[in-house]
């Protein structure tokens, strides 16, 4: 059986120290991600007593898109941010508290409390949870992103002690709370806005006419999430800036502008507002539908845009990483145009 202690993420409210735990948030999954992962640690026993444990990595997503539309980034590479990842959790006194809780309960019974007071407790090989090394290092746990992606359990090493400038026993594919861990760990949290995108002229779009395509340059700017190691005072803030919309018309019967149906972001804004006069213009970014939707329903446009992803670090200069994307599809219904006969 492998003890899973899934460590307090908490977005940082700013202007407080206050860290709130709970289940999953728009602002705190991983692709989409639905499913809860099965946690075997509180903060808090059932009288309510604090317990003393403290949050290992602290998830601050002020400077998220935000609202229902807001989503995750995919990664267009093979890269993902990582399901699970090790950090220094609990000092000596803190891991005792919420151990002895625990036992306390007899939940997992008589046999598995017993190995566990003989390897935390009893010498072998830790005594008295290392209370005698107080302030020289901490106890290490695997957390995990509380939207359960797939991939969660993948950290499977008990509760460790790491002295204080150690190299912590992580696997090499498995994060470890270094600056850079702590950015791929953040990728993670990132939300953008929604790409719907403004189509023009209004109404139903006709058949051989180009359609004008835009983002409200206003809705479009660099979002950033940082995540902070407490205990080991360090940080890493990811920033996702706009790049460019890739327009896919949801139909091989159209014509793309550009011919790549990829639109650059040129001056903070994403092509040019449709105005009265310009329905014959080629539209620096849009979309001409060759025939009608029909009886079958409206296209689906997809537009996706890509995000630069840059970060920084305590002590580090940072640098890039893998970019990522995020798109939505909209209906399109595209009519004939009516030829009146005199």
């Amino acid at each position: 059986m492998n003890r899973r202690r899934a460590a307090l993420i908490t977005a940082c409210v700013a202007g407080t120290l206050a860290l709130t735990a709970g289940t999953a948030s728009a602002d705190n999954e991983v692709g989409g991600g639905q499913r809860q992962p099965p946690s075997s640690s509180t903060n808090a026993n059932a009288d309510g007593q604090d317990l003393g444990v403290s949050a290992a990595v602290t998830i601050n997503t002020d400077n998220n898109a935000k609202g229902p539309s807001a989503g995750p980034l995919a990664p267009v590479s093979d890269w993902k941010p990582p399901a699970c990842w090790y950090a220094p959790t609990y000092s000596p006194a803190e891991f005792k508290k919420i151990e002895e809780h625990n036992w306390s309960l007899e939940s997992t019974g008589y046999q598995w409390d017993a190995e566990q007071r003989s390897k935390y407790a009893e010498g072998k090989p830790y005594k008295d949870f290392n209370k005698a090394k107080a302030g020289k290092g901490f106890w290490w746990t695997s957390d995990v992103n509380r939207s359960f992606p797939p991939g969660w359990d993948s950290c499977n090493k008990d509760t460790f002690w790491v002295d204080t400038g150690k190299t912590p026993p992580v696997p090499a594919d498995q994060a470890a709370a270094t600056p850079l861990d702590l950015a791929h760990i953040a990728y993670g949290f990132v939300h953008v806005p929604d790409t719907k995108v403004t189509l023009a002229p209004s109404g139903p779009t006709k058949v051989n006419l180009p359609t004008w395509a835009w983002l409200d340059k206003a809705d479009f700017k660099p979002v950033s999430v940082t995540a902070t190691l407490a205990n080991y005072h360090i940080s890493s803030t990811v920033t996702a800036t706009p790049q460019s919309l890739k327009l896919e018309p949801g139909t091989a019967d159209a014509e793309l502008s550009p011919s790549s149906g990829v639109c650059p972001f040129v001056n903070g804004a994403i092509g040019t507002p449709y105005e009265t006069g310009d329905a014959n213009k080629t539209p620096p970014c849009g979309v001409t539908y060759l025939r009608a939707s029909g009886s079958n329903g409206p296209f689906s446009l997809k537009a996706t845009i890509t995000w630069k992803i840059t970060w920084t670090g305590t002590g580090v200069p940072g640098g890039k990483l893998p970019d990522g994307s995020f798109g939505t599809t909209q209906d399109v219904t595209v009519d004939e145009i009516q030829a009146i006969n005199r």
